[in-house]
């Protein structure tokens, strides 16, 4: 049934109250913020339907519209704004400028979005005004804050396709995606949005958490749709290391002389310039344990003598054989956590120094990795005085009673909370690599212009670059290639720059 069959519509009843708070934001005056105000209401969608199909009939009725597409009407457009006299938060904004709102902030925007879209689509029967001032008005608040929801929207993606996560069918995480890559269409700090993406999916790809290959190499193609390959040129070289290294490793395997020992090794070759960099930590390995990497190492460079390895155990894990006496279990730990429970072997009791000392473990993820052992859900070790924290003159005991329904036992490692040093240090990095980007466009453009004023250069560059950066950013920049020779000022005027070759 046609939503408007009458060319002459027949006169509206008296307006009801809703329709009278509907009609406010109808006013001539506004603002540049497309803010959906009036759904900040208790209603949902259906309910709304009828109100807004009516407010959409009375937009038609008004002086200029009758003869035109309303959609061509610019009036149509003044549902979405907020009077300038309004001084209310819009609800969008409200989900992103509150940080008490970030741990469900992405998920309060899909949901928004989704209703958003329902109205749009069901009761203004999507006219493009309508879909493009959604499309403003959302661009225009989740920007209002920096960087946050870019990181928020990165970690969102993690947890969706981590494994373990068994909230959607593939067809339903496919679908979830999508919505997702509408949010990141808004987000201007898509740089920030891939630092932690590609922290994050090192460590699914590391650990061996990722849910879908699948999945993961989709979200791979939707960033690189939207972004082209140089987004995600990195991101792609991680997932070519992972299949390299699986055929590095069956050739290793078919080549070696580890044959009849307890002891199965798997290394991940990694390409320095593609993953994230983590800081080197030299640990003491069971001999047996060196014994192998050098066996690897050696078959490794035989074949790529160019190369060099450099040994990263931060992310390694490890599958133990543990015999306790109420019954054998295999132990899925870390790294650290198998460093700390071979000396065990060898004794059954050790303090805190004896276990510092005997795997060099940095002592912040030393205490992380004994709490684990000692005071998490799986204690294999038992720790005096009992406590949730590792003190200085703690003891630790093999726990011979030890005990399990389960054969293997994962043993999840104490993660540390990203500190508020750790989130400056990607942001830092981030903002380094804004710098590289804005230097290399001032000296593009430089090189091909020769001279340019001011006020073109930074014309320019705000037409090239790709990531939000203010006017003082930019004249430091400049200020430091005039200090390193890539450009002068003319003499003759200071607001002009020239090239040197």
């Amino acid at each position: 049934m046609p939503a408007f069959p009458h060319t002459h519509p027949p006169p509206l009843p008296p307006p009801s109250p809703s329709i009278l708070l509907l009609l406010q934001l109808i006013r001539p005056q506004v603002n540049n913020h497309t803010l959906l105000e009036f759904t900040q209401s208790d209603e949902d969608v259906g309910s709304l339907r009828v109100t807004e199909a009516m407010l959409w009939v009375y937009v038609r009725r008004l002086p200029g519209a009758r003869h035109h597409d309303p959609s061509e009407s610019k009036t149509t457009l003044w549902v979405f704004r907020i009077p300038p006299e309004d001084t209310r938060e819009s609800f969008g904004k409200t989900i992103v400028i509150n940080p008490e709102k970030d741990k469900g902030m992405v998920q309060e925007l899909l949901d928004f979005k989704d209703k958003m879209d329902g109205i749009v689509s069901e009761c203004f029967s999507s006219s493009d005004k309508f879909v493009l001032a959604l499309k403003e008005a959302f661009e225009h608040f989740i920007n209002q804050r920096l960087n946050k929801p870019a990181e928020l929207i990165a970690k969102f993606v993690d947890g969706k396709l981590r494994a373990g996560n068994k909230e959607a069918t593939e067809d339903e995480l496919e679908r979830l995606l999508d919505k997702i890559m509408v949010l990141f269409r808004f987000i201007h700090g898509k740089d920030v949005f891939e630092a932690f993406y590609k922290k994050d999916l090192a460590k699914r790809l590391l650990v061996g958490k990722s849910a879908s290959v699948d999945a993961e190499k989709s979200m791979l193609s939707k960033l690189k749709q939207e972004c082209g390959p140089g987004f995600t040129s990195k991101l792609e070289g991680m997932f070519k290391d992972m299949e390299l290294s699986k055929d590095i490793m069956l050739a290793f395997k078919q080549n070696s002389h580890l044959g009849g020992t307890s002891m199965e090794l798997n290394v991940n070759i990694l390409t320095m310039g593609y993953w994230p960099n983590y800081p080197v930590m030299e640990v003491n390995l069971p001999s047996e344990m060196v014994k192998y990497q050098q066996i690897f190492t050696k078959f490794y460079l035989a074949k790529h003598s160019n190369r060099k390895l450099q040994w990263q155990p931060t992310l390694g894990h490890c599958v133990l054989k543990a015999a306790f006496p109420l019954g054998s279990k295999e132990l899925q730990v870390s790294l650290f956590q198998a460093l700390v429970l071979l000396l065990f072997n060898d004794a059954d009791s050790l303090s805190l120094a004896d276990i510092s000392s005997g795997t060099n473990i940095e002592d912040g993820e030393l205490r992380r990795t004994l709490q684990s052992l000692a005071c998490g859900k799986a204690r294999v070790l038992q720790k005096m005085p009992r406590s949730k924290d590792v003190n200085d003159d703690d003891k630790f005991f093999y726990n011979k009673d030890f005990t399990n329904q389960l054969f293997r036992i994962r043993i999840n490692q104490i993660q540390m909370k990203e500190t508020s040093e750790e989130q400056q240090q990607t942001e830092e990095r981030v903002f380094q690599d804004r710098q590289y980007q804005i230097d290399a466009a001032i000296v593009r453009i430089m090189k091909m212009r020769k001279v340019l004023p001011h006020n073109l250069l930074i014309t320019e560059l705000y037409n090239q670059l790709k990531f939000p950066v203010k006017p003082a950013d930019l004249k430091k920049r400049i200020e430091s290639l005039i200090d390193r020779d890539y450009m002068e000022r003319d003499k003759d005027n200071p607001n002009t720059y020239n090239y040197i070759a």
